[in-house]
């Protein structure tokens, strides 16, 4: 730790509540924290900005979280020091640091790979501080392992946007040659689930609004391209977009509002799937109960991914098949990113470079 400073420039939440008049968070210097026996330090380099760093920022979800509070859980850097019962990771490796950011590994959910629902987790940027920070801790067994040939500031966002739409469409079961519907497709997480779906042989209806989007979408491989502020009947039109007009084999819903999760079990096709993974605060699913039995709907959950989710969603990128369409600010403009998520005007994925 002798090289390493002992203070750093972080991006601070120091209360609760939001105001466009009033700073999200407070950038300044705060001390650099040493890490535990089975942890390591990392001298983060670029994080992405996620739409669940507004709601830890807000307070919105029924979640508790430490205050004051760093957010930011998609940092990738470079390991500068390690605890004395860390083996496995060397000073030099290129690392991410991830929302979940530890787990017991004992209970019955790590035992069976399912640790992000371990009851233990640590979460970084919501209950632990995260990577809007230069130096960030996170424990040794959870970190991403960043091959060295791949760029910082480009695989920032796999850390969490694209590991977690390659859990939901794992979560999905369909198969290639099939199709799925990405609602919130023009947005941060839906420009990594049409190129992961693409990847994956899939047919792909993306759903979102405005000529903007369509531009993204089109570009990063949508097979049809559905404007929820202009159709007039979006079941019909979702439906018309498959080859045999009966609805897609499943629908991945990213969208930051509760009306997509009500819409989606109508054009879903009959023994379909619908895959909630955005979490708009306050929302509820609603579907009718008879179509939803007599077709044999499925509706369920898909939280972030594993270590093995995380290695193989890297991995798609490694071999060049995902693109990170960014732009890249400063970490003092931090606020200005959440100003233009809470109006909705982002399209693709922010990312932060720490040293700014």
């Amino acid at each position: 730790m002798s090289n390493i400073p002992t203070e750093q420039w972080a991006q601070v939440i120091e209360k609760s509540g939001y105001s466009p008049v009033i700073p999200a968070t407070v950038y300044k210097k705060i001390p650099v924290a040493k890490p535990g026996p089975d942890e390591v330090l990392v001298n983060i380099k670029f994080s992405g900005v996620c739409h669940t760093d507004l709601h830890a920022m807000k307070g919105d979800w029924p979640l508790d979280r430490k205050l004051p509070l760093v957010g930011g859980h998609e940092g990738v850097g470079v390991v500068v020091a390690r605890g004395d019962l860390v083996k496995e990771v060397e000073i030099g490796d290129h690392a991410g640091v991830k929302w979940l950011n530890g787990s017991c590994l004992s209970c019955p959910y790590c035992r069976q790979a399912d640790e992000p629902l371990c009851p233990d987790a640590l979460l970084s940027g919501y209950t632990v501080d995260g990577t809007f920070q230069q130096y960030c801790v996170a424990k040794a067994a959870h970190i991403a392992r960043i091959p060295k040939e791949c760029d910082m500031e480009a695989i920032s966002p796999i850390m969490c946007a694209g590991i977690t739409v390659y859990k939901g469409l794992k979560e999905s079961g369909v198969r290639p040659g099939q199709s799925i519907a990405i609602v919130g497709a023009g947005g941060g997480l839906g420009s990594y689930a049409l190129q992961y779906a693409k990847a994956m042989g899939l047919n792909t209806i993306a759903v979102d609004g405005g000529d903007e989007k369509a531009k993204v979408c089109k570009e990063l491989g949508a097979s049809s391209y559905i404007d929820f502020t202009k159709t007039k009947d979006i079941v019909k039109d979702v439906q018309a977009a498959t080859d045999d007009g009966l609805g897609p084999h499943a629908v991945l819903l990213l969208a930051v509002s509760e009306k997509p999760f009500q819409q989606a079990s109508e054009y879903v096709r009959s023994k379909g799937v619908v895959v909630c993974i955005a979490l708009p605060a306050e929302a509820y699913l609603k579907a009718p109960v008879f179509p939803t039995v007599v077709r044999m709907i499925t509706i369920k959950g898909s939280y972030v991914g594993n270590r093995q989710d995380t290695a193989e969603a890297i991995e798609f990128y490694r071999r060049g098949l995902i693109q990170t369409p960014r732009k890249t600010v400063g970490l003092s403009e931090l606020s200005k990113i959440y100003e233009l998520m809470e109006a909705g005007k982002i399209a693709g994925r922010y990312v932060v470079d720490t040293s700014r």
